[in-house]
């Protein structure tokens, strides 16, 4: 794997204390005590800017000692495709064809690429589509995510790779959605609901009740995004990640830069 960004201690350190703060954002209903904020809406607010400075505090730390210019060039064509490319698909049925570059980028350039590149994709595409609010810092992360983990998947080689990845990509659709819909799920019931979020409930019966609420609301879409997910990893994966690959060792990526003392006058007389 040719790692494009460094993941120095310090930037580890970072990005794990996101993550956690991240989880935290998600499932909040279940760990927030009734009554600890003022307005439904307060939470998912709180949380999304937090999140917006975290992402923020992660890529200055990634910005200031892992990333040269050649994977900076390279995070921000991904980038853009991915921009281009989430329009086509646009969420219906669920069809969703931006996690495909995500799960082969972050396999190939590692799992700080995939991270930053979950972060950068989702920003880019919300400001061309007007997808701009409060979900965003959540989608922002949920992407990161699924780009940071596949990062992390086993060594593997030929077929068997696509498959994993293939596979890995089918369960990140059924994970975006089982997170996002966390975001919204404590104020987009009528509380006299069977699946409607409680404060106030135990964790297993307010668990029981999102499962049932995802099961009900999001099964559909987040199954139309898995299958998105492996037939696009499955046709797509190989051509896609010989070229990442062939493109890594072109750009070789924080190889040291040693620049060659000019020919003296006298050298050039010979």
């Amino acid at each position: 794997m040719a790692t494009a960004i460094r993941l120095t201690p310090r930037v580890g350190i970072v990005m794990t204390m996101a993550a956690f703060l991240g989880l935290v954002a998600f499932f909040w209903p279940f760990v927030v005590a009734p009554g600890t904020f003022g307005s439904n809406y307060a939470p998912t607010l709180i949380f999304g800017v937090l999140l917006l400075l975290v992402l923020c505090v992660v890529l200055s730390e990634i910005a200031e000692g892992g990333i040269d210019s050649k994977a900076l060039a390279m995070l921000g064509v991904l980038s853009a495709v991915n921009a281009a490319l989430r329009p086509l698909g646009a969420g219906t049925a669920g069809i969703e064809t931006v996690f495909f570059i995500l799960v082969l980028a972050g396999r190939v350039y590692g799992p700080g690429f995939g991270f930053t590149l979950g972060c950068t994709s989702l920003f880019a595409s919300a400001l061309i589509t007007g997808g701009v609010g409060p979900w965003m810092p959540y989608q922002m992360f949920g992407c990161a995510f699924v780009g940071m983990l596949a990062g992390f998947l086993p060594r593997a080689s030929g077929r068997r790779e696509v498959l994993l990845l293939a596979v890995y990509g089918s369960l990140s659709g059924f994970l975006f959605g089982f997170l996002l819909n966390l975001s919204f799920w404590p104020f987009s019931l009528d509380p006299d609901s069977s699946i409607a979020y409680l404060p106030g409930l135990p964790f297993t019966e307010q668990w029981q009740r999102y499962i049932a609420f995802d099961l009900a609301t999001s099964l559909g879409w987040d199954t139309g995004r898995a299958v998105t997910n492996f037939v696009c990893v499955m046709l797509a994966g190989p051509a896609v990640l010989t070229t990442f690959r062939r493109a890594a060792r072109r750009a070789r990526f924080r190889a040291p830069v040693r620049f060659a003392a000019p020919p003296t006058a006298a050298s050039g007389r010979r």
